[in-house]
């Protein structure tokens, strides 16, 4: 799926991405210490919190306070965060990665099976998120041991400028309720001509793929995704209920696609019913994404209600930009 150069100068970078370590979770400080040298984040964008690694949920009051201490120690040209922890995942009713972008916010989660509050983010051609709107995307590199860390971080790194040869998968499965995305599927497939190796899968799962760049699909539970292989940078979600508890799901847990292999997914920490508003929009991050902007960018600019949906993977991975400058030497 290899696209011409593309003109989009991302400003979510390693000098402008805070990352914010758990000093009483030995693998975030781990993590974080790995990712600091292989990305090259400034120190000064490193801040240490305290949080017990053992609940998956941090009450909004304790949130507030929180995140209070980080944006006073954050210098204002960050426009990212970076949490380098799989718990906890949740703030009262919403994702942590939502709370850190827009504050703990009640609005951004539903009443029954309601609608929430839009983000301001959402298709947004801005390169500053902090500076337009007052708010910093966030990403969880969450994983359950040092080894599945430091993949994901290798593979997001290797993903830089490789212009992967990729192909994006739009899996229209048949399970009704975790399907809905499908009925945008052939026109996301009109839309990019220029972008052959896209296509719609009438299956319920793939089998035995090479070159999963995009694997978008509705199920509660994925088979046969040991049987793929995913290039580095790619991005792989299922609609489901609550894929994004990701350590306590009944459901398949989103950490399965970045544990087989994917760079990046999204899932929800409760029931948000099946709006397709509260997922990524496989339109839009493809687009995005595959016109230069990180993978922070371009999934989250693809969420019109995020604040129940956890993001995780690696943040600065940039497949489609053009790197400029000295490369980083990787560790």
């Amino acid at each position: 799926m290899a696209t011409g150069i593309n003109k989009v100068d991302a400003e979510i970078t390693a000098n402008t991405l805070a990352v914010i370590m758990n000093k009483s979770d030995p693998l975030s400080v781990r993590v974080t210490e790995y990712y600091r040298r292989v990305r090259n984040i400034p120190e000064r964008n490193i801040i240490r919190i305290e949080l017990d690694k053992r609940k998956t949920v941090i009450s909004p009051k304790a949130f507030r306070k929180l995140k209070r201490y980080i944006d006073n120690s954050l210098d204002q040209t960050v426009q990212g965060i970076l949490l380098t922890w799989a718990k906890p995942y949740r703030v009262g009713c919403m994702s942590i990665t939502s709370a850190f972008a827009f504050g703990f916010d009640r609005a951004f989660c539903s009443k029954g099976c309601g609608k929430t509050k839009m983000s301001v983010y959402y298709n947004s051609n801005t390169r500053f998120p902090y500076n337009d709107y007052k708010i910093r995307p966030a990403f969880s590199l969450a994983a359950l041991n040092f080894q599945q860390a430091k993949k994901l971080i290798d593979r997001g790194k290797l993903s830089d400028s490789s212009f992967p040869a990729g192909t994006g998968y739009l899996v229209s499965t048949s399970d009704r309720e975790r399907n809905v995305r499908s009925a945008g599927y052939e026109h996301i497939v009109r839309t990019f001509p220029r972008l052959p190796r896209l296509k719609t899968v009438y299956s319920d799962y793939l089998q035995n793929k090479t070159d999963i760049l995009f694997y978008f699909t509705g199920l509660k539970n994925v088979p046969k995704i040991e049987t793929n292989r995913f290039v580095p940078g790619a991005i792989a979600d299922h609609l489901t209920s609550t894929g994004g508890k990701l350590t306590d799901s009944r459901q398949m847990s989103i950490l399965k696609w970045l544990q087989l292999g994917a760079t990046a997914s999204y899932g929800t920490v409760k029931e948000p019913c099946n709006y397709r508003q509260k997922f990524p929009d496989p339109a839009i991050v493809i687009k995005r994404y595959t016109s230069g902007e990180t993978l922070m960018e371009a999934y989250w600019k693809s969420v019109a209600w995020p604040g129940e949906g956890i993001f995780i993977g690696e943040p600065l991975a940039s497949p489609f930009k053009l790197l400029t400058g000295k490369k980083i030497k990787d560790d």
